[in-house]
Order: C-alpha cells, then structure tokens, then sequence
C-alpha cells in the first residue's frame, strides 16, 4: 500500500512542482544577475588567497609563482609595526564599539518619543546627511575646523583667552577625534534599522502599560527596549565580527607623521608596506588573517547569544 500511494503521490508533487515554477519563475530570471555577480566578483576571486602562500611574481601570476609555505606571516608576524597597526585596529573600533554602538538606539528612542512631527522629520533628515559625505570631504572638514593656527575653533579658544588644541597633532586627542567624527557620521542613518524595530513593535503593549500606571521612562525599559532586543543582539554579533575589520579612507584621511603610532591601522599598514612596497604575498598573508580572525569572532559571539537564548545571525 505505501509503495502504490507513494506512486500515485509522485505526479501530483510534481504537477506542484511544474504549477509552482510557472508562476514563479521570472523571480528566478531575476536571481541569476546577482548570482553570477557575487560568484564572479566575490568567490572566484578568493582562489587568489593562496598568493598568501606563494613568492607572488607579476610576470608568472599566481598559480605560476613558486611556492614559499608560511613566509609572509613570519615575515608579518615578526614585524613590530604589525603589531601596532594590530593593536590600533582593535583599539579604534573597540572604542567605536563601546560609543558608537549604543548611541544609534539611544538617539532612535528618543526619535520615537517626539511628538511633533515635523521637528521628527527635520531632525531625522539633518542626522541622516553626514552618512552621504566620503570621509575625504569630512577629513578636509575637520582639518578645516581643528588646525591649530587656522582653524575656526582654535580661533575662537584664542579669542577667548585659550590656548590653541592639537586636535589631530595630539595622540590622545587625536583618538577621541576619530571616535566623535565616525559617531556623527554614522549615528543617524544606523538609528535608521532600531526606528523600524520600534515601528514594529505592538502598540497595544504601551497602551497595556500605560494602564499599569507606567510612564514613558518605564514604557521605554519594559517594552521599547525588551522589544528590539533581537535586533540589538544581531547588530551587535555583527559588529563583534568585524573587530579586526577596518576601512581604509577614515584612518588614512585623518592620520598624520606626529600621530601614526595611534593612526596605523591594518588597512593603512597593508597598504604602505604590502601594496606600495610591493609586496603582494605580504598583503594578502595579513588579509587572510584578518578574515580568519573576524571569522572567529562572528562565531563565538554568534554562539554567546545563542547561549542565552538569542536568535544570533543564524
């Protein structure tokens, strides 16, 4: 009986099936451009990691070029500028993580909370700006505002009996520069995803609570909060995993010769020792390490919040 039902079950599945694909099948005409895009551009051209192994020659190419085995991370591993650029990349975007992070859900609450809408809108739309600005035009912005002689806040110090502030001459200050000028960049268009959240939220849950005798600090804690927290939980992992990641223009528009032992970052290093010295093996040795340790990281915050009963990224 299960072999006869299991033979008449077989043309009507696949009537489905054929049924299926007739109405659905443009969405998949559509699928192969951004398929072949990502298979072309992002996977065939991982198969050039293994330059991390080889002494790279431009005149043989990759596959051509001999051999070297772990060369170029003893060569990466026993330099002393690496491992600055290493403890400056983990520093910076630690210090991103700890301020930017929260400032997006701060600033979407209290987004939330307005009630005039107008001023909601105005204010959603002077915060997004800066996230349109290449960090070329921010650089020459701040050096523009914050040169010790010329720039218009030192002048204004001066004026008022102060003396002039090595915004972007000063390490320390120089820190916190980087840390304000990425917050005001990106605070307001990553505020963008914690607004949906909120928007999704039911209701019917702050009307419960206003009933309770809530008001709207305790609304916040115990339903704005409790109810983006999933979202907060994934950004998180995610940033988690790009702790070694980091661009390459905000560092390196911002940095300078009395600075580079805070401003010398991975991105930078790769570029003036591998790229420019033309050490391509080196580029891609420390590349691959990079990627190995991001990947760790996304793994094991990935599996912390799953530990305590988050959704995580998967």
């Amino acid at each position: 009986m299960s072999s006869k039902s299991a033979v008449q079950q077989s043309p009507r599945s696949a009537s489905k099936f054929g049924s299926y694909l007739r109405r659905t099948w443009p969405l998949y005409v559509m699928l192969v451009l951004p398929i072949a895009f990502f298979v072309i551009f992002r996977y065939l051209p991982m198969t050039n990691i293994v330059m991390a192994f080889k002494d790279y020659n431009m005149f043989k190419g990759v596959w051509q070029s001999d051999w070297a085995g772990f060369k170029w991370f003893e060569k990466a591993f026993a330099s002393k500028d690496f491992w600055t650029s290493l403890r400056n990349t983990i520093m910076l975007n630690f210090l991103d993580l700890l301020i930017g992070f929260p400032a997006p859900i701060i600033l979407a609450i209290l987004l939330n909370e307005v009630v005039f809408y107008r001023f909601k809108r105005v204010t959603q739309t002077v915060v997004y700006l800066p996230h349109f600005l290449s960090w070329i035009i921010i650089s020459g912005m701040a050096f523009q505002l914050l040169a010790p002689s010329s720039g218009v806040i030192n002048q204004f110090l001066v004026k008022l009996g102060a003396s002039p502030v090595e915004f972007l001459g000063d390490k320390k200050l120089w820190v916190c520069t980087y840390v304000v000028l990425g917050l005001w960049k990106e605070v307001g268009w990553n505020a963008i995803i914690y607004l949906a959240a909120i928007s999704g939220i039911n209701t019917e849950l702050y009307e419960a609570a206003e009933i309770d005798g809530a008001g709207r600090f305790r609304k916040i804690w115990h339903v704005t909060l409790p109810g983006i927290r999933s979202t907060i939980i994934v950004l998180l992992v995610m940033n988690l995993g790009r702790i070694l990641g980091i661009e390459f223009d905000r560092p390196y528009s911002l940095q300078n010769t009395s600075v580079m032992d805070v401003a010398d970052v991975i991105s930078t290093y790769v570029y003036r020792v591998g790229i420019r010295g033309l050490q391509f093996s080196l580029t891609a040795a420390v590349g691959l390490f990079q990627s190995v340790v991001c990947v760790i990281f996304l793994l094991t915050a990935n599996a912390i919040a799953k530990k305590f009963g988050e959704r995580g990224i998967w």
